[in-house]
């Protein structure tokens, strides 16, 4: 395939897309840098927040993150936004949790809080799914206990804590009264990566957040257009950034809906599916060559 005629924005999923279960195969680094090279910017776009993003994570070098889902967004070191849940949406999702008995983490850009005991449950929890859930559909799980621990906070009081997203697992309600509870127009709830956990757990975000509305803000601060974008997926919080992009990318062994939506296919992560994927479509040659 001919090479693009212009630079591209590309933005890409981490868990399940540029990284296999939590570790970035060394052609996706590669794949990354010839990108940039080329003249492309490259930038994350995923659920987690700032402070999950390990230097591992980080290594290729990017210009810049769609974080929290679209929460933060950040381009060349510029932070363009940092939203958070209202003070009143934040206290009371943080009850509902504690009224359900969930184990949950608030995730800031700065750092994760939660409850003091919550590490043991996560650890025991997440390391007990680590290679189920979604394996039935190619998909692998991040190296979440790490990843999720190593940015954990407990304070003595997570009252002020201020956060844009949150992660829960172990509910003794399924999401939807977890959402009705919280308000039902106040929040949405994603089923978690981690589908073995079942309806008990999920990611809670201000309602209409998404992918899309933080890749808009960089279109909008670089003067770029739909048409530059090239986005790539494999996940339910995936979509409104696939169906936004100029190009939709899913990745193989993903979320059906994804893959209805996606111009092109890339192989899994575990096979370093963006080294080709991204020579396929002319990202890694210089615009006009």
């Amino acid at each position: 395939m001919a090479p693009p005629a212009r630079s591209r924005l590309i933005f890409l999923d981490i868990d399940g897309t540029y990284a296999d279960r939590g570790v970035v195969p060394p052609g996706h680094v590669r794949a990354v840098a010839a990108a940039r090279a080329a003249g492309n910017r490259v930038l994350l776009c995923t659920g987690r927040p700032k402070s999950m993003l390990t230097p591992h994570i980080l290594a290729a070098g990017f210009d810049g993150m769609v974080a929290s889902a679209g929460a933060w967004v950040e381009v060349d070191g510029e932070v363009l936004r940092d939203l958070r849940f209202p003070d009143d949406l934040a206290a009371r999702t943080v009850e509902v949790l504690d009224r359900t008995g969930a184990a949950y983490v608030l995730e800031a850009p700065d750092a994760i809080y939660g409850r003091a005991g919550v590490a043991g449950r996560l650890r025991s929890l997440l390391s007990g799914h680590q290679h189920e859930g979604t394996r039935d559909r190619g998909r692998d799980e991040t190296d979440a206990p790490g990843d999720i621990l190593a940015a954990l906070r407990t304070p003595a009081s997570l009252d002020g804590c201020s956060f844009a997203k949150v992660t829960y697992f172990e509910a003794d309600e399924p999401r939807d009264a977890v959402r009705a509870a919280i308000g039902a127009g106040a929040v949405d709830i994603l089923p978690s990566s981690i589908s073995a956990l079942g309806d008990r757990a999920g990611e809670i975000h201000p309602a209409g957040m998404h992918k899309a509305l933080g890749i808009g803000l960089v279109l909008e601060h670089l003067g770029a257009g739909r048409e530059d974008v090239v986005a790539f997926g494999d996940g339910p919080n995936d979509l409104e950034m696939l169906e936004y992009a100029g190009t939709a990318v899913g990745v193989a062994g993903g979320d059906e809906r994804v893959l209805a939506l996606a111009d092109h296919v890339a192989a899994a992560p575990a096979a370093e599916g963006l080294v080709a994927a991204f020579a396929e479509l002319g990202l890694t040659a210089p615009p006009g060559r």
